[in-house]
């Protein structure tokens, strides 16, 4: 219970917020942001994830991200709708040390 009450609810989507998060990716590869972020880097991954703990109402603790080989960016909707995705943020590279989990030619 203690752990459900720090971490998991903050973090851990219901099955209606998993259909959400789901699509959402989607709208995020359909987007500009997207296809300009193709067009230079290599995109390694794509997860979506929620945190509840950024305040905030629908849809704006949901998140996906998009690993590249240089950068991971952090996409949104772009309005309470939610029609489109755009690139607010971007985080750490987490393929310096690590290495794709699946092999790749």
């Amino acid at each position: 219970m203690g752990n459900w009450l720090l971490i998991e609810q903050w973090y851990t989507p219901s099955s209606e917020e998993k259909i959400i998060l789901s699509e959402m990716i989607p709208k995020t590869v359909e987007s500009e942001d997207y296809k300009k972020i193709d067009e230079d880097e290599n995109i390694v991954a794509i997860e979506a994830s929620m945190d509840r703990s950024r305040g905030g109402v629908f849809p704006y603790y949901f998140g996906v991200s998009v690993r590249t080989d240089k950068q991971t960016f952090i996409f949104s909707c772009s309005s309470k709708r939610c029609e489109t995705m755009e690139n607010g943020e971007w985080t750490y590279y987490r393929y310096t040390d690590e290495k794709p989990r699946l092999p790749f030619g």
